[in-house]
């Protein structure tokens, strides 16, 4: 498995790693990985070395940036960067040329991180599952036999950095689509406050609920990597993180004395029971850990809170990309289609009310959940599916589109593997701008946890 962020930084500073090696393993990895994966829609392998070498020179000369200094990572391709096609998984999109480069790309750049290329994403992000019908579905990496879903619509990012192919990734999320795919490849995924983070350059589905987050293989990397997203002074996060403080003394806690809420009976039906199994298990941890968990069962049940997110959603994906999607001609995914042209239906009425109930709901539910620290749930009901069986009018959101619609923040990790060898996770949830809350929660649970084993198809 090539190293994460955190070794590679380390190792940065010491001289034991280099920019150069740790690009030629990433590159080496797709080389070896992605004709099965198929996760990459662009890789820009002379450019990413190009970097390296120039980052390693500044390195060696004693001008490190900070920790995301020579570190190799991949955007999904909804993205933009100047002068590079940005397709959004759609195929009447593969001459698309940037105007621009996303705010959150430029910070990554600026904090001298290398760009390996883009990954691939469900037509326009709109679809949990990771199925893109003309542009390819990348193979979850955690079973060699059988093509399963990656998640979406992330679903590039989440098999690029679980099979070793990226340190990090770029996803975006509006109802999940950061933390499904972490949650079904077995990585960790941060879902960020509404607002947090810049989203111009990035291309819309819900302009009301678009998150961009952080896709990595531990906690301790997304929090560097978040860091870097949000333009946090390279400077001040590496004082911070290696004397641990800020942030970084946050992780370092654990959840003694915290207040958690579980599911109650309600929501535990109709999650596998390997999921299940394991979500009790990782209770049973944090609770051992010292931190308190009671049942809290929301004023309004998760499957109630879809119609106004479908209604955002919706109407915003068809205002953005109606046209399109209207075109019979069009070379669109089938299945997105179906999705972006129901917001045709959508009266102002309906959509303005939709807004309002949104804020109602939030109301209810956070006067209801009091002061509790988090709310901990499996991030989806189920485990990795067959591709070619899944039901495209289901979705694995269950758990997720909730914090977007409740304005939430949450952090995906996984918990283990079923006894058939898939990931199993735990959503971390905690109320807007909690980010550190929900990471220390997170990074608490990972360490008592320990390592996780790397996927069959893996570096």
């Amino acid at each position: 498995m090539t190293d994460n962020i955190a070794t590679l930084a380390a190792g940065y500073r010491d001289g034991s790693h280099s920019p150069v090696e740790a690009v030629e393993a990433c590159l080496g990895a797709i080389e070896t990985l992605d004709a099965k994966i198929g996760a990459w829609q662009a890789v820009y392998a002379d450019e990413a070395r190009a970097a390296a070498r120039v980052a390693e020179g500044a390195i060696g000369a004693g001008h490190r940036i900070g920790p995301f200094h020579g570190i190799p990572f991949a955007l999904k391709d909804i993205i933009d960067l100047e002068g590079r096609v940005t397709t959004a998984g759609c195929a009447e999109w593969t001459d698309r040329i940037s105007p621009t480069t996303a705010t959150i790309g430029a910070r990554l750049l600026a904090a001298g991180g290398i760009l390996l290329g883009k990954t691939k994403t469900v037509e326009f992000a709109m679809g949990g599952w990771g199925t893109n019908q003309h542009m390819g579905t990348p193979w979850n990496p955690w079973d060699e036999e059988v093509a399963r879903t990656p998640g979406g619509s992330s679903c590039g990012s989440g098999a690029a950095v679980a099979s070793g192919m990226a340190t990090c990734a770029v996803g975006t999320d509006t109802g999940g689509s950061v933390r499904l795919p972490a949650a079904l490849c077995g990585i960790v995924g941060l879902k960020t406050t509404e607002g947090l983070l810049p989203i111009d350059g990035i291309v819309p589905l819900s302009h009301t609920l678009d998150t961009p987050g952080p896709m990595a293989r531990s906690v301790i990397d997304a929090a560097l990597m978040f860091d870097a997203m949000a333009g946090t002074s390279p400077v001040d996060v590496d004082r911070d993180w290696m004397a641990e403080r800020g942030r970084y003394h946050q992780l370092t806690r654990g959840v003694g004395g915290l207040h958690m809420a579980c599911l109650g009976e309600r929501e535990r039906d109709g999650i596998d029971p390997d999921q299940l199994t394991a979500y009790d298990t990782a209770l049973e941890t944090l609770i051992e850990l010292g931190a308190t968990i009671v049942p809290f069962d929301p004023p309004k049940p998760f499957e109630d809170m879809k119609e106004a997110t479908f209604i955002t959603v919706t109407a915003e994906a068809y205002h953005h990309h109606g046209d399109l999607m209207d075109d019979p001609n069009a070379r669109v995914d089938e299945n997105v289609r179906t999705r972006i042209r129901a917001g045709a239906d959508i009266t102002g009425r309906e959509y303005v009310a939709a807004s309002l109930q949104r804020k109602a709901d939030q109301i209810e539910f956070f006067d209801a959940f009091g002061d509790l620290s988090a709310y901990l749930t499996p991030t989806t009901p189920m485990l990795a599916q067959p591709t070619e069986t899944v039901d495209e009018g289901s979705t694995p959101a269950r758990f997720t589109r909730a914090g977007n619609y409740l304005a939430m923040c949450a952090t995906s990790l996984p918990t283990g593997l079923s006894p058939g060898g898939l990931p199993t996770s735990l959503q971390v949830g905690c109320k807007g701008g909690s980010e550190t809350l929900s990471l220390r929660i997170a990074a608490a649970y990972e360490t008592a946890r320990g390592p996780m084993p790397k996927p069959p198809l893996s570096a």
